[in-house]
């Protein structure tokens, strides 16, 4: 696109690969997961060169820069130059708490065995 135009947003959220699909991108513009300089926004909100887009979906949340305009959905190379990523990093994963271990065979827990159980697993 040309410097300083716009695209809507749902179509750039869609042409950098964020959303899977044009509709996909509508809907989560339209649950108000999509906000745009930090304000919720409308699928058809415009969107420039310059602007964060933070993108809320099902396991993360995404922050990006716009660093060039594209409507159409474009390949996973000219993708990733169209924005800057400043998503910060997950945390690390915490380490996996022992799990109890049964021998094959040993038959269902006693009562007792399975209040041993829940108090190691914390619940």
């Amino acid at each position: 696109m040309e410097p300083g135009g716009t695209t809507r947003v749902d179509s750039w959220i869609w042409a950098v690969r964020v959303a899977k699909t044009r509709s996909a991108a509508t809907a989560l513009c339209r649950a108000g997961h999509v906000q745009v300089n930090g304000e919720r926004v409308k699928a058809a909100q415009p969107v420039r060169i310059g602007d964060e887009v933070r993108v809320r979906g099902p396991e993360t949340e995404r922050t990006l820069r716009v660093a060039r305009l594209v409507a159409k959905r474009v390949g996973a190379v000219v993708a990733a130059e169209c924005f800057e990523d400043l998503t910060p990093p997950p945390p690390p994963r915490e380490e996996v708490a022992a799990t109890a271990h049964r021998d094959r065979g040993a038959g269902r827990p006693t009562k007792r065995e399975r209040r041993d159980l829940e108090k190691l697993r914390g619940r």
